[in-house]
């Protein structure tokens, strides 16, 4: 006998939107979102690009976004540039509000999971719990059948001692010291006088230190002459960026049915894994057959799908990893925003044209032509 209709195991972004998205379109059905931590969603920040989601997937998001922008800037060693476009933000802590008020009573909070089955959890402390179907959620994976560099990063939100001046978000600021790779500072004005302040590595591997990240936050601070008075928050993380893969290997390591990073669902270059969420919620909430089966089925299609649609940016992060010093990662990225700024928003939104692909290879390549070829080539995966 299932206690559940669906339990959703690990209570992050893609686990909560797909909750939230059956709570509104099948709401007859009983859920449980199952997290160890002894908070659902953790302490993060997600955001997107306006043309990342599709109307209608932006229109049911909407309610749960916290800040918005209408452009946003980036700034490299010889290249300062301001893009158009809405820019989005949403917080755990705004989610995690929306989460407990439409799912009171079904979330439960400080349960590590020990095993899971297609219908059934087991937790830690003995308890075992049945339901018809089962999602994991429960974060990136690491396996032997992906070759994977990360985006580490440190993040901190500051109350400042007087406005800091900025009226839409900074991307990227590359004009700092690179250190062990690219390196940039992202920047959030979420109020006049607080930001969101974030030190991003493009690294071989997750070893940046948290001091690190916390003394870069501060110099830069000092640097830009905004007087940092409280801290209100910090989070820290490491997003995968795919440099290649073996798909259906990875996946058979993956018995049930899988969602965000769990389910290698994000965009391969940027790590921004927002849009892959919401899709994925609408696929799900749309299903007739809610069963272990039928979502495994699904996830692994739609897994599969993105794979297969995010080649040409894996070959992409092998040239900007591989080609040539970490140090000078940074051309590369600044070569990239010199480009027009509709073939930039296809880029984010994972929609690149035949003929943005070959803009974004041809003329003078920022890494050395050899470098680049073998690193195109050379397997990664054996």
């Amino acid at each position: 006998m299932a206690d559940y209709d669906l339990i959703l195991v690990g209570a992050g972004l893609a686990n909560t939107l797909i909750a939230l998205r059956l709570k509104a379109k099948q709401p007859q059905l009983s859920l449980l979102l199952i997290e160890a931590d002894e908070q659902p969603l953790g302490n993060h920040t997600w955001s997107f690009h306006r043309d990342d989601l599709t109307d209608s997937q932006f229109a049911w998001i909407q309610p749960y976004i916290g800040y918005r922008w209408s452009g946003y800037d980036v700034r490299f060693p010889k290249l300062h540039r301001t893009l158009g476009g809405g820019y989005f933000t949403l917080t755990s802590e705004q989610l995690a509000a929306q989460l407990a008020e439409s799912l009171s009573g079904q979330i439960m909070t400080g349960s590590p999971v020990k095993a899971l089955s297609e219908h059934s959890v087991k937790l830690e402390d003995g308890r075992q719990i049945f339901a018809h179907a089962i999602i994991d959620g429960r974060g990136f994976r690491q396996d032997k059948s992906m070759a994977i560099g990360v985006q580490a990063f440190v993040g901190q939100v500051w109350q400042l001692t007087a406005p800091h001046g900025l009226t839409r978000p900074i991307l990227m600021d590359a004009t700092v010291d690179q250190q062990q790779g690219y390196r940039f500072v992202y920047t959030l004005p979420l109020t006049d006088d607080q930001l969101l302040i974030e030190d991003t590595h493009y690294i071989d591997h997750a070893d940046l230190s948290l001091d690190r990240g916390r003394n870069n936050i501060s110099e830069y601070a000092e640097d830009q002459g905004w007087q940092l008075a409280t801290l209100l928050r910090e989070e820290r993380g490491n997003l995968p960026i795919t440099l290649a893969g073996k798909f259906t290997r990875f996946w058979s390591g993956q018995p049930i049915a899988a969602s965000g990073l769990r389910g290698n669902l994000y965009h391969a270059t940027t790590g921004y894994s927002l849009p892959h969420a919401v899709a994925l919620a609408d696929e799900i909430a749309d299903m007739s057959c809610v069963t272990s089966s039928c979502l495994r089925l699904l996830t692994y299609h739609f897994s599969r799908q993105s794979w297969r649609k995010q080649r040409f940016f894996r070959l992409l992060n092998r040239m900007l990893f591989l080609a040539g010093p970490a140090t000078q990662r940074w051309e590369v990225m600044q070569r990239f925003y010199r480009l027009k700024a509709p073939l930039i928003t296809r880029f984010y939104a994972g929609q690149l044209t035949l003929w943005d692909k070959l803009r974004l290879v041809s003329g003078k390549p920022p890494v050395p032509v050899i470098a680049a070829i073998k690193a195109i080539i050379t397997p990664l995966i054996k």
